[in-house]
């Protein structure tokens, strides 16, 4: 039986972005991954909500060493099959006249992600 993830956004609070994570099809809680430059971020949490089955809250703390100027780009990804539920961006700094440096940051995280699926389709195909 096939899964499927919905992830929306609902705040940044106190350093720790939120979301919502609606499963459907299976009811087992799903494994998230989230990476900020291909790293993993730490203290990931996910809690299904009590009151309504399939949802679950995603708590992903940003850790202050990675806030320096610039654009910061979070991508949030599903652990088993590597696929991409969301990202957020913080931007930090100069106010940018421009989302390009937002967008490139985004693409660069998508690129590395597609690269480490690409080898790890390879080593398991081989």
């Amino acid at each position: 039986m096939s899964t499927e993830l919905t992830l929306t956004k609902t705040r940044i609070q106190a350093g720790v972005w939120e979301g919502e994570l609606r499963v459907a099809g299976t009811r087992t809680e799903p494994r998230i991954e989230v990476s900020h430059l291909t790293q993993p971020i730490d203290g990931v949490e996910i809690a299904e909500d009590p009151e309504t089955p399939g949802r679950f809250i995603l708590r992903v703390p940003i850790p202050r060493e990675v806030l320096y100027d610039g654009v910061q780009s979070f991508v949030i990804t599903e652990a088993v099959s590597g696929e991409k539920l969301g990202s957020f961006t913080i931007v930090t700094g100069q106010p940018l006249e421009d989302d390009v440096r937002a967008e490139m940051a985004l693409l660069r995280e998508e690129l590395d992600m597609l690269k480490r699926a690409f080898r790890r389709h390879c080593l398991e195909t081989t």
